[in-house]
């Protein structure tokens, strides 16, 4: 999936979220309001649901967030890597530059192709960054969603 197209479903489950989180708060106030008049009669299934599905999901949120965190962090390690790598070998051919047109040339050309790779990256890393707000999102929008469902009256 390209990332404009990507970025556009997590804004829409974002939204959703948002929108299903409303329709149960509202209906889960109501539910706190009717067991704090009659506890007997509560619905102490939902009252107790209330805070280990918000545990289960924001755990999930926060795994997926620590992995998807550990993977950028090792994809910037190979690209400072690759960077160090390509520095020191454009130090080298820049030692052995034979006129001063020459080494300029070598300059332009390490020089280009450092935009380049910098440009290729960036794309790269937005994507990346781009998946993991949907990984993070997904069982917070899955959990709201299910319950707006389950508690629609």
């Amino acid at each position: 999936m390209n990332p404009i197209a990507r970025a556009a479903r997590t804004a829409r489950a974002g939204q959703e979220t948002a929108e299903a989180s409303a329709q149960v708060i509202a209906r889960r106030l109501a539910i706190m309001g009717e067991a704090l008049a009659d506890p007997l009669r509560a619905d102490h299934a939902e009252l107790g649901r209330m805070g280990t599905e918000k545990v289960e999901a924001l755990t999930a949120s926060a795994g997926a967030v620590a992995s998807g965190a550990l993977d950028l962090a090792d994809q910037g390690r190979r690209i400072a890597d690759r960077e160090s790598v390509e520095a020191s070998a454009h130090l080298a051919r820049l030692a052995r530059a034979d006129s001063l047109a020459g080494a300029a040339a070598l300059q332009a050309a390490w020089g280009m192709g450092l935009w380049s790779r910098a440009l290729s990256d960036s794309w790269t890393m937005g994507d990346a960054v781009l998946k993991l707000q949907a990984k993070a999102l997904s069982p917070i929008h899955a959990a709201a969603v299910a319950n707006a469902r389950r508690l629609k009256p």
